[in-house]
């Protein structure tokens, strides 16, 4: 067993009272204990488990989304010239393609506009709306999506130059306040109980508005849903309410997309039948993503958008060699930021950057370091003006905002999220940045218990592992953030034969308990050193389909030797 395992610690969360009254009719009684978990009440189990796209919310009790009907309606009426600005990541390019989509169908041809991640930065920056200007001279009205709450300069001065906005996001406001456009479509700039949706989403809410204003009959809204679960997904925004619905329904129409694009990715990765949130989040979505981190979001928008079998081939391809290049430079800093850190290794964070990495991997290795050593991490990549761009990736119980925050004097710029934030730094001041940030964890963590931990959610035997258990509990799905797959428990499991060791370091193991026997995958198992059977097993479980045979997948997550309590 790894080192790090060794420190992990099993927790079995306790079953909320009463969770054997929300067992559905004919379905195990594990399906009541995790839905009580999720905090879903009697009155919800059937709308939980089958949520319906009836159920969605009137768009226009968002705010604003009346001015930005009425502005869009206008342009479409008058003919103007209307340009979709949107960001680089895999929800930025689905905003563009969806409502690009939907102005088509109204019979606009929008311009559309993805800045490049290292030269112009994130949403409209100065280089970007620049560059949108001299591509697109005559626009009149520029639609930003997946970015715009905080571009207060920018987006004064395009009105100077005769060009108005309307912002369709979900960041969160700035500190000075609502920017000056036509109209802000943001469900965070308000209190608003839909501030859990992505880019896309809000997208989708604007074109579902559009059309209840004006019906297009020959238009159906919902074959845009493949695009919003594959933003929503890979946004990791939380899969509840409306994005749960969204994301649902979106995952059965891409299983028999009609998009060339979406049809290539789906072939190339290997993805086939019955799609799960973890295909998107772990196949498709860092393909996309890979166009942004290379610096060429354009490929991946054309991916979304081709109406060409033989494009939408060569265009896949492209992206599946971005990603190659992207994992290449991902495992070749993972490599150098672990050589980096053995000067500091006995810090209870880690800080580090260098020059020559590549800004768009640093997030990634972030979270492989945090992941592996369990510490708060930052990793900074510094370009040739000694200027770094970090990303950092936290651990339950520290807050990266406010460790920016705590060294702020130290900074350029900062902010984001308590697990996830990212920050500009000159590289001279990245060892007193490393300092500050140890003082910040010794004086926040005390008193905190900050050992990896694993929460289980059930405890089950092999047998309980049914085709029956298997399509009961697939109503659970979509898994992701705010409805998190569940990890279940088995103890004294034996081997019936050795591990069989697979490509890069995988396990596939044959467990018997009792009388029962079940195969098992254990991604990455190999590089850990296993105690002798029997042994108490951690796993999730999903749909594994071969050759036509649908069979229930055990993934191990830990193991330990078999313990009576």
């Amino acid at each position: 067993m790894s080192k790090q395992d060794h420190k992990v610690e099993w927790i079995l969360r306790e079953a909320p009272d009463d969770w054997e009254s929300l067992v559905p009719d004919g379905m195990p009684k594990i399906l009541g204990r995790l839905l009580a978990q999720r905090g879903i009440e009697a009155e919800s189990v059937e709308r939980f488990l089958r949520p319906k796209l009836a159920q969605l919310s009137d768009p226009f009790e968002i705010a604003e989304m009346d001015l930005a009907v009425e502005r869009v309606l206008l342009a479409i009426d008058a003919g103007e010239e209307v340009c979709i600005y949107g960001d680089y990541d895999v929800d930025g390019v689905s905003s563009i393609a969806v409502l690009s989509s939907v102005l088509q169908a109204y019979g606009l041809s929008p311009s559309c506009f993805v800045p490049h991640r290292s030269g112009e930065g994130y949403g409209l920056s100065d280089g970007g709306v620049a560059r949108c200007l001299r591509e697109n001279p005559t626009v009149s009205l520029l639609i930003s999506v997946d970015c715009g709450t905080v571009s207060n300069d920018a987006i004064d001065g395009l009105a100077k130059k005769g060009v108005e906005t309307v912002v369709v996001d979900h960041h969160e406001m700035g500190t000075v306040g609502r920017p000056n456009c036509v109209a802000l479509v943001n469900p965070k700039s308000v209190e608003d109980k839909r501030e859990y949706l992505c880019a896309a989403g809000v997208v989708f809410k604007l074109a579902h508005a559009l059309l209840k204003q004006r019906p297009l009959p020959d238009f159906d809204l919902k074959q845009v849903l493949d695009l919003v679960a594959v933003a929503t997904i890979s946004d990791i925004v939380p899969l509840v309410d409306e994005n749960r619905l969204l994301v649902r329904h979106g995952l059965r129409l891409l299983e028999k997309t009609h998009r060339p694009g979406m049809q290539a990715l789906l072939k190339l990765t290997g993805v086939m039948g019955r799609l799960s949130s973890a295909d998107i989040g772990f196949r498709i979505g860092p393909r996309l993503n890979a166009a942004g981190r290379m610096d060429q979001p354009e490929q991946a928008l054309a991916v979304l958008t081709t109406e060409s079998q033989s494009e939408a081939m060569q265009l896949a391809d492209d992206l599946e060699e971005f990603n190659r290049v992207r994992q290449q430079l991902d495992q070749k800093i993972f490599a150098e930021a672990q050589s980096l850190m053995q000067e500091n290794e006995d810090l209870p964070v880690i800080v580090v950057g260098s020059r020559g990495w590549h800004a768009g991997v640093v997030g990634i290795v972030a979270s492989r370091l945090m992941r592996m050593f369990h510490k708060p991490t930052f990793v900074i990549s510094i370009d040739e003006d000694g200027v770094g761009k970090g990303s950092g990736r936290s651990i339950e119980g520290v807050s990266l905002v406010e460790a920016i925050g705590a060294a702020r004097d130290l900074l350029v710029a900062g902010g984001g999220h308590h697990m996830a934030a990212g920050l500009s730094i000159e590289e001279v001041m990245i060892d007193d940045f490393r300092k500050r940030f140890v003082e910040f964890y010794n004086e926040t963590s005390v008193g905190k218990d900050l050992s990896p931990k694993v929460y289980i959610d059930a405890e089950v035997e092999l047998g309980d592992l049914s085709l029956d258990f298997l399509q009961s509990y697939e109503l659970l799905q979509p898994f992701g953030s705010g409805n998190a797959q569940p990890i279940f428990m088995a103890r004294g499991v034996w081997l019936t034969e050795p591990p069989r060791r697979l490509k890069n370091n995988h396990l596939r193991l044959f467990l018997r308990q009792g009388y029962e026997e079940r195969d098992a995958i254990f991604f990455g198992g190999g590089a850990n050193d296993l105690p002798d059977p029997p042994w108490d097993v951690t796993f999730t479980v999903d749909r594994n389909v071969f050759r036509g045979r649908v069979s229930v997948q055990i993934s191990i997550q830990h193991v330990r030797a078999a313990s009576d309590n």
